[in-house]
């Protein structure tokens, strides 16, 4: 088996319009499809990448809180790169979202930072290098 490229992630939501709001609005993820499931009581919003990748955003009724502290084995979080991190912590902080403050990779003097989306899932912004 080869694999070739990741093709997505899936997220479960506590709150659909907030997740969708915050994934479209504030990180700019373009949508590619939204359906709502009734079997489930779930909605699904299929969100594009600039590089091709994506995110899949679920609601189901009432799901389990996502043990994060102190962290558990599984996903810890998703990394998105960023061209000029400094604009994109500045952007955050036009939404009112709280950012870390950017630490350097010891191994590759690349720049990052952590945030939160609305249920508290890690997420990193990493710099990508200068060419």
């Amino acid at each position: 088996m080869q694999l070739s490229a990741l093709h997505h992630v899936a997220l479960i939501c506590s709150d659909y319009t907030r997740s969708k709001r915050f994934y479209t609005q504030v990180l700019g993820l373009r949508v590619i499809a939204e359906a709502y499931r009734a079997a489930r009581d779930s909605y699904k919003l299929d969100l594009a990448l600039p590089d091709g990748s994506q995110l899949e955003l679920f609601s189901f009724p009432e799901p389990p809180p996502r043990p994060s502290y102190p962290e558990a084995c599984g996903l810890r979080h998703l990394a998105f790169e960023v061209p000029d991190i400094d604009a994109a912590v500045s952007e955050l902080r036009t939404h009112a979202v709280a950012v870390e403050p950017v630490r350097i990779d010891e191994y590759t003097g690349r720049r990052y930072t952590f945030f939160a989306d609305p249920d508290g899932l890690p997420l990193e912004l990493y710099e990508r290098a200068q060419e």
